[in-house]
């Protein structure tokens, strides 16, 4: 593992999360599986100050209100499409939710193309390392169906529900 790690243990009905940084701007968000909590073996919370913002961000989120600020993140090797698509995703209110095929249309008339894959969407979607900061649970499928979450879809319900959205 590259960077500095730390747990942050959420509230009954969520897995805990596993933050990532390399010391200045976190660089990974995202649901822990069983594996790799064993793998971390009781990671103490890092004192670090990017991990003191992204836990109370995510203190204020888990309090089922929106934060009112966005801890410091990067994505790397990040195509231009993929760029696009996280632009689209981090626009969608708290709360609200969109669809891998809203996105496709949004891009294809921003980029004056007859259209775009939802497909290809749906692939950037699961690309991101930096998951409910940038809200890539608020995508859904076609007609509102619930489709594959990378932190799991029990994880994507539980946080759709936090945020109100009816599913």
């Amino acid at each position: 593992m590259n960077g500095l790690v730390a747990l942050y243990h959420t509230p009954t009905g969520f897995d805990d999360i596993i933050l990532r940084s390399d010391g200045e701007v976190l660089t990974g968000l995202c649901f822990a599986q069983s594996q790799e909590i064993q793998n971390l073996h009781t990671v103490e919370l890092n004192p670090q100050a990017v991990f003191r913002g992204a836990c109370r961000w995510l203190d204020i989120y888990f309090s089922g209100k929106q934060p009112d600020f966005t801890p410091a993140y990067r994505t790397d090797n990040l195509t231009v499409f993929h760029q696009h698509v996280q632009q689209i995703m981090c626009a969608i209110p708290f709360g609200h939710t969109t669809t891998y095929g809203e996105i496709a249309k949004q891009i294809a008339d921003q980029r004056g193309l007859a259209n775009m894959s939802a497909q290809a969407v749906g692939g950037a979607v699961g690309w991101n390392p930096i998951c409910i900061i940038v809200p890539c649970h608020r995508v859904l499928g076609a007609d509102g169906r619930l489709t594959g979450y990378s932190g799991g879809i029990t994880n994507k319900i539980a946080l759709l529900r936090l945020e109100g959205c009816t599913i």
